[in-house]
């Protein structure tokens, strides 16, 4: 029997798409990386999971998990490998608002969690732009951070508990709801950001916790990036480190936007160099309910802070969203990103993180290193300034790959010297293995192999990402 036709003994012949069946999973969102799967598995239980994986150990067939193909970085690339999808993992099965916890399938569309935990007064404070097609196991895989992490923390932190298949068909089973588990080495953060290459996360226990009661939300310019820090850290002092959300947009990222939306309003009257979005949010009734006056004070707070600043000429300019409809359009303004940022001419997207003091030095270090190299390269980026990850993207003048792997290692050098990191949130996928062989510490690396080779000795686990060889 073919690999294919034990598969389809073991699930069922329903759960495996072939050719142009198969064809869309070929595909990431970016375009950009395409493939042509063996075939396409589409189990509905953890137990098919496992009996997929023990064939595919047993004939040593590659297998490549995938969720809601929304990654960056090329890491679903499945050549003549299966492809797992864990799409039909999808149920929510608790919500338990008492441990404020939730308890889902690695198929749950994030959006669809969001829901849920809305029905019972939480949330699940991860969220970015693919929130209606991004699934918890991917999220998961590779470590999402979205636009909350300044409060909330990446995946790995709302994470409690996970169910995983081994590369042999073993099921590993972390799903406990514990805050605290020191019995032994820590499986769990060991599977969440390795991108499929240890495990296939099945299944997760997820943190909620309370829903924000009010938001302040506003857009500001300020003189420079030293006087937007200066205003996130005095936002986090008056608000009890309320700031939920504070990214940055400089002038050329407003530009380009209002070319892809040109019905989208500008942010302010006048263009600024350094634009920052802001949201607050206020889980206590005493700062989410209206006053007297009828102000709620978590937007009076916003509004004080801001007319101070304005004052004494530290800010620049200010609006603040005055109902839901304006609050959702500057939301919008940040979440077009990836469609600024990934169409549009030859470029180099990059994913890098900084410490917030060396956040400053960036683009003026790097603009005239860029310049060296194509004299006619053009920059955007857009930044999660709260947590210090910054979306870079050049935009070369030729098709020339010589001058985007320069371009790359520009990017490296400036954010090496910085003492950054060259992936902060997008994973490592195939589009950052050079990357890695250059950057990463050799000793890490070792133990990354050796680690790999433990848990997956014949190497069938979304083989050629994320760890490169030696």
């Amino acid at each position: 029997m073919s690999v294919l036709d034990q598969i389809a003994a073991a699930i069922g012949a329903d759960r495996i798409l072939t050719g142009k069946d198969a064809a869309p999973y070929g595909t990431d969102w970016t375009g950009a990386y395409t493939s042509t799967p063996l075939a396409v598995l589409r189990p509905t239980t953890t137990a098919e999971v496992s009996a997929i994986m023990q064939i595919a150990h047993a004939t040593r067939t590659p297998v490549v998990p995938c969720a809601g193909r929304t990654g960056l970085t090329g890491a679903t690339l499945a050549t003549g490998a299966l492809m797992l999808s864990v799409e039909r993992l999808n149920q929510i099965t608790a919500i338990n608002p008492t441990g404020r916890t939730a308890t889902v399938g690695a198929g749950v569309i994030l959006s669809n969690l969001h829901d849920a935990a809305a029905a019972h007064d939480l949330i699940f404070p991860l969220t970015l732009g693919a929130r209606g097609s991004a699934m918890i196991g991917g999220l998961l895989s590779t470590n999402a951070g979205g636009s909350n992490v300044v409060r909330y923390g990446s995946t790995r932190g709302l994470c409690l508990g996970l169910e995983v298949v081994l590369a042999d068909g073993r099921i590993m089973n972390l799903m406990n709801a514990l805050h605290k588990d020191n019995s032994g080495l820590d499986l769990r953060n060991l599977m969440i950001g390795a991108e499929g290459t240890l495990g296939i996360i099945t299944a997760a226990v997820l943190k909620l916790l309370p829903k924000p009661q009010a938001y302040a939300t506003a857009m500001v310019a300020v003189p420079s990036l030293t006087d937007a820090l200066h205003l996130l850290h005095r936002l986090q002092d008056e608000t009890g480190g309320g700031v939920e959300a504070f990214e940055y947009m400089p002038r050329s990222y407003i530009a380009k936007h209002r070319q892809m939306f040109p019905d989208m309003p500008p942010p302010f009257a006048q263009d600024h160099d350094v634009n920052i979005m802001i949201e607050v949010a206020a889980t206590m009734a005493r700062d989410a309910h209206p006053g007297p006056d009828g102000q709620v004070p978590v937007v009076t707070v916003l509004e004080d802070i801001l007319g101070q600043m304005l004052e004494d000429g530290t800010l620049l300019d200010a609006v603040i969203a005055q109902n839901e409809a304006q609050r959702s359009q500057i939301w919008k303004r940040r979440e077009d990103a990836g469609q600024v940022a990934f169409f549009g001419g030859h470029f180099v997207n990059t994913d890098i993180a900084l410490p917030l003091d060396k956040l400053a030095a960036f683009e003026p270090t790097l603009t005239p290193r860029l310049r060296a190299i194509d004299p006619d390269v053009e920059e955007i980026l857009v930044a999660h300034l709260g947590d210090g990850n910054i979306h870079h993207t050049s935009y070369i003048s030729r098709n020339d790959p010589a001058v985007m792997q320069a371009l790359v290692e520009a990017v490296e050098d400036v954010v090496q010297d910085l003492g950054g990191s060259f992936s902060a949130e997008h994973g490592v996928g195939v589009s950052k293995l050079d990357t890695m062989k250059r950057r990463k510490d050799p000793v890490a690396l070792d133990a990354m192999r050796a680690i790999k080779a433990a848990l997956d000795p014949q190497g069938i686990l979304n083989p050629g990402k994320v760890i490169p060889p030696a």
